[in-house]
């Protein structure tokens, strides 16, 4: 024990990573401290203080003194030996996700990824979300990135913890969501020796991620966090790996993040080529019969403002996508709505009879084509869109241009005005009007129509988190979305499973913003699990069941194309959602007559202390109308009702 008199010190206090939280000057005496052997301190990222020995004292293990130097009284201006940093490769990995401005990881721990886990125990600028399965992390992971618009964070163990994550990054790259997917890997000595949990996970996720790396060496780790998340983030976006294994994490390395990202074969085209705008301002001139097609890449583009001027500034009808629904409001007189399978009538006949269709940030998918040869037989064609692989890909086009659809909308609202055709504006109201999204109500049946409706009324300026089937296609028909973000879906993949956890994602990167999650009973619970870290986190959730016991989308078509021949989608064995969520904790309700739908979502809505689950008995064998068949044209669309 050594006495220490009265004396000016730095009061610095940081956590167990050693990155330091605050810088106080304090004057106390300090008798019975114990001198410790610390060497360096980090502070700052890159900047590690090397204090005289007999300067540096420790209190409470996590409080280190250095006497000021009598020569500097600001403490801004003190200068100290600045050293190069010592750490190992999980905290370095943990570093270079707080530069990357992380807040959130979802996991699932394991073996493989203990020194990461670790390494984020005591760390207050990311928190660390345990999920209760790893498909369900990296949900969580693709809901946070799609509400926020930043890079979502997943992390698992390697073998089957990461195989766990595939679903997760194929839903999360064929919707193009920026994400970083993070997998522990066995000891660098056992690769390929098929040692316990071992997985090729480079091989496995090759075809559904933008890039990955496996890294050996913790002397990679600064660089390839700088890399991966630049590269998810920016060009088209996407999901990117990081395998790293177990003794790369543990090794220690003297390192230094990289101040920029220089990647000499990506070099993503962001802004489009000036003599093709200028030939797709011209098109728009010409038409008699234009109309906009937008998707999700206007949204990921954040480029709504300017696809709304373009569209305000021409007075060009616009259909909005499944992914992109919020990109345009859907309550504007110009919207035709969502076109394709289950689309508008309008938009689809729109589609028919456009002399030229101006595709933003879209692919020309083929639940909104059809039949391609059918597809649009009148229009020419612009196409706008980041990827230059999705340009003619699908269509043929007459203008394409590749960049940024921000970028590309910008310089294109500075060469067009409003069009010369109010024919076909009146023509496309005539449509609306006389084909309209509608149903029949069955008895005293609750219809899920009816339900998405009322959650409209009472949610209309929610984040709406939808999983696939039914229920989405009645939620994107009759909620009108009028901002970005809000929509969230599993469109290219169709992840069923894929709502519950993303809805927690939303939420938490959104904390202000009611987070609406409406499901199907089939998908709920494919990843019912993950009630749990909802109901510890108190997140308000409001979980929607639109619960007709059956795989209602794969019923409807075993009814209209199998003689209805149900093969394995009756779920009348499922249990009851509402006892089920009470034994989870949670709030749950159960609605069977359309008169209860209203109190129970007005009851729903004054509960904010933990999810509440409102499992609704809805028609059983009621369809989403309308439709177009496979293979059929969109001028060939079954409305249902006549």
């Amino acid at each position: 024990m050594s006495v220490i008199t009265s004396q000016r010190v730095l009061f610095l206090v940081f956590c167990r990573s050693k990155r330091l939280i605050s810088i106080v000057n304090e004057e106390r005496n300090w008798s019975g401290t114990t001198v410790r052997s610390v060497s360096v301190i980090y502070v700052n990222r890159n900047v590690l203080l090397k204090p005289h020995p007999s300067r540096l004292q420790s209190w409470n293990e996590k409080v280190f003194y250095f006497q000021q130097p009598t020569a500097q009284k600001n403490v801004s201006t003190t200068v100290y030996e600045e050293i190069d940093m010592e750490l190992s490769g999980a905290h370095i990995l943990v570093d270079g996700l707080k530069r990357e401005g992380v807040e959130y990881i979802f996991g699932v721990n394991g073996g493989a990824a203990m020194p990461i886990f670790d390494a984020l125990y005591d760390e207050t600028e990311v928190k660390l979300i345990p999920m209760r399965h790893e498909q369900g992390a990296s949900h969580a992971a693709d809901g946070y990135a799609r509400a926020t618009g930043k890079v979502g964070v997943a992390l698992a163990t390697s073998g089957p913890g990461a195989t766990n994550l595939v679903t997760g990054i194929a839903t999360a790259y064929m919707d193009s969501i920026p994400m970083v997917a993070i997998t522990g890997q066995v000891m660098t000595e056992f690769i390929g020796s098929d040692a316990f949990q071992e997985c090729d996970v480079i091989g496995v996720t090759r075809p559904i991620c933008k890039h990955s790396y496996l890294v050996k060496s913790c002397d990679e780790v600064a660089d390839v966090v700088a890399e991966a998340f630049h590269l998810a983030r920016t060009g088209k976006q996407g999901p990117v790996i990081i395998d790293i294994a177990k003794d790369a994490q543990r090794a220690e390395t003297i390192f230094q993040h990289p101040d920029t990202v220089d990647i000499r074969s990506y070099k993503p085209q962001v802004n489009g080529d000036p003599a093709q705008i200028a030939k797709a301002a011209a098109l728009i001139k010409e038409a008699k019969c234009p109309m906009l097609y937008a998707g999700g890449g206007v949204v990921l583009a954040n480029a709504s403002e300017e696809l709304r001027k373009l569209t305000l500034n021409t007075q060009i009808p616009i259909t909005v996508t499944l992914m992109g629904l919020g990109a345009f409001p859907e309550t504007h007189p110009l919207a035709m709505e969502m076109p394709g399978m289950h689309g508008s009538c309008c938009a689809n006949y729109a589609f028919t009879d456009a002399d030229l269709v101006v595709a933003i940030g879209a692919r020309f998918d083929d639940r909104v084509t059809g039949d391609l040869g059918k597809f649009a037989p009148k229009a020419k064609k612009i196409h706008i869109d980041i990827d230059p692989s999705c340009i003619g890909k699908n269509v043929p086009v007459d203008v394409p241009i590749v960049g940024d659809a921000k970028n590309v909308l910008t310089e294109l609202n500075k060469l067009v005005d409003t069009a010369d055709i109010d024919p076909w504006r009146n023509q496309i109201q005539e449509w609306k009007q006389k084909y309209p999204f509608e149903y029949e109500q069955k008895g005293n049946k609750v219809m899920p129509q009816y339900v998405i409706e009322k959650i409209y009324e009472h949610y209309s300026d929610a984040i709406v988190v939808a999983d696939v089937g039914q229920h989405q296609m009645w939620a994107a028909q009759y909620f009108k979305f009028t901002d970005p973000r809000t929509w969230l879906n599993s469109g290219g993949l169709g992840t069923m499973g894929f709502s519950l956890p993303a809805a927690i994602g939303a939420q938490l990167g959104c904390p202000d913003k009611t987070v609406v999650n409406i499901n199907g009973d089939g998908s709920y619970i494919m990843t019912i699990q993950e009630l749990v870290p909802a109901i510890t986190m108190k997140l308000p959730l409001k979980i929607f069941i639109i619960n007709n016991m059956y795989l209602g989308m794969v019923r409807q078509w075993q009814e209209l194309f199998h003689d209805k021949r149900y093969s394995a989608v009756d779920y009348h064995d499922n249990p009851d959602f509402a006892l089920l969520a009470q034994a989870f904790g949670a709030t749950g309700l159960r609605v069977e007559h359309p008169e209860d739908v209203e109190p129970a979502l007005l009851k729903a809505k004054g509960i904010n202390d933990g999810p509440v689950v409102i499992d609704f008995i809805v028609d059983e064998e009621e369809n989403v109308f309308p439709m177009v068949p496979a293979g059929a044209g969109l001028g060939d669309v079954i409305r249902g009702l006549s």
